[in-house]
């Protein structure tokens, strides 16, 4: 009796060629995700820098001065946060809002 092998599936070298194919997308697109991470961590500080500007002018409106430190933006609770999302602190001086010189 001869048997006769009607099993599907792939090969060796179908597998591998496919994990070739996957490895040379994955070389192209990690650079360039982390490339896009650092550009959309700046702009979401510059996005909380000007929430504060305006919640600086809020509370200008509401006090007639204006806060003396992003501390008490927080206490008074125009801004839930004082510092970026990237870790650096904000800084207030009068209307002029700007992140903290390391």
């Amino acid at each position: 009796m001869s048997r006769i092998s009607n099993e599907k599936g792939f090969t060796l070298i179908e597998v591998m060629v496919v994990l070739v194919i996957i490895s040379m997308l994955l070389l192209v697109f990690i650079p360039n995700l982390a490339k896009n991470q650092s550009v959309a961590g700046e702009k979401s500080c510059e996005a909380v820098l000007e929430l504060t500007e305006s919640q600086v002018l809020a509370y200008y409106s509401d006090n007639g001065d204006y806060p003396a430190s992003i501390e008490e933006l927080e206490t008074e609770g125009y801004v839930d946060r004082t510092e970026c999302p990237d870790g650096s602190g904000i800084v207030i001086s009068g209307l002029d809002v700007s992140v903290d010189a390391p």
